[in-house]
């Protein structure tokens, strides 16, 4: 099951404290060693000081990431602002640079403390993402070829999320579910553990047999809109099958995306039709879905380069510009991990 990301806002000294106490507490309840906490605790005061000093309306997210999402478990954090952006991302990482008085170390140190780190930058905004690993990187024999990244943040002053999501990888076919419980709170956190849980006892089954199966056990809970994205990597294709307003895309390579198509329903309550489809998933493709408290009017095109980027910091920067925030969001991409092939019997490189 996902966890979410505990949001915060950031403005001033007192909330780079705040979000730096909460990296300290979750880098101990995952047992992290005194020193790799310590790494923890100077990359979110560095990426906080620099929202302080430089930023527009920032905001810091922390989650706690296991093996299915980052190949080990770790916390995982994304600093996002709305500008004015950084000129030259390589020469503020430079120790010793400064546009605002401070010692200039806070890019290098966050570079140096990470297992690892990426930046997207516009005059619109800024989004950074830094990974650490509860222990030292070790040297994978084999690596997934698709890289999975999201952002779940909860409705505002809401405990737990009413969303949830799982993938699973098998022989080359990649399993990806999302639910969104009715409304949000406990009750709506339920209804979306109960499919996630489901899911994971049936994933190697057909999308439309998943969907069938989670509108059954649901009735017992408030209900949740549900989708079910299968990938077989080899042959390209994405087969899916949906009940309500989870929203899926394929951004093809140089297209503006192609939405694939849920049923009206929802899982635990009406299904009056199950139905899957079938939609070519070429190379370099992103695989995207995202739950209604997202807008639906956010445009990959209009961040040049931004596919390029990790799947989280893709995430990252469409939650800042469109979430709807009165509402529990997650969004979830998937594309192709660098350095991996593609075709069918292709070995896979480190």
């Amino acid at each position: 099951m996902s966890a979410s990301h505990a949001g915060f806002p950031v403005e001033d000294s007192a909330h780079v404290a705040a979000v730096r106490r909460e990296a300290q507490r979750a880098a101990q309840s995952l047992d992290f060693s005194e020193a790799r906490a310590g790494q923890v605790a100077l990359i979110v005061s560095e990426l906080g000081t620099n929202l302080v000093k430089h930023a527009t309306r920032g905001e810091i997210l922390l989650r706690m990431t296991d093996e299915h999402v980052s190949d080990r478990v770790g916390l995982e954090v994304l600093a996002l602002d709305h500008g004015p952006g950084i000129p030259d991302v390589a020469l503020s990482a430079q120790d010793g640079y400064s546009t605002a008085g401070s010692l200039g170390h806070g890019l290098g140190a966050i570079r140096r403390q990470s297992d690892f780190l990426d930046i997207y930058t516009q005059p619109s905004g800024t989004a950074i993402l830094a990974r650490i690993g509860r222990d030292a990187r070790p040297a994978p024999e084999r690596r997934s070829r698709l890289e999975i990244g999201a952002v779940q943040v909860n409705a505002t002053g809401e405990r737990v999320s009413g969303d949830d999501w799982m993938t699973r990888m098998r022989d080359g076919r990649f399993s990806l579910l999302m639910a969104d419980g009715l409304g949000h709170g406990l009750a709506a956190h339920e209804a979306a553990r109960r499919a996630v849980t489901e899911f994971d006892r049936l994933h190697d089954e057909e999308p439309s047999t998943i969907v069938g199966a989670l509108h059954a056990a649901l009735r017992s809970t408030r209900g949740a809109a549900v989708a079910v994205a299968i990938l077989d990597i080899d042959r390209g294709v994405v087969r899916y099958s949906g009940l309500g307003n989870i929203a899926g895309v394929i951004l093809a390579p140089g297209s503006r995306g192609h939405s694939m198509v849920s049923q009206n329903g929802t899982a635990g309550l009406t299904a009056t039709r199950i139905q899957e489809f079938q939609y070519p998933f070429s190379p370099e493709s992103i695989l995207l879905m995202h739950s209604d408290g997202l807008g639906t009017h956010w445009d990959l095109a209009a961040y040049p380069g931004l596919r390029s980027h990790h799947p989280s910091l893709i995430a990252g920067v469409i939650y800042r510009d469109f979430s709807r925030r009165r509402d529990d969001v997650t969004i979830v991409v998937v594309k192709d991990r660098p350095g991996m092939e593609r075709a069918s019997g292709a070995a896979e490189k480190q």
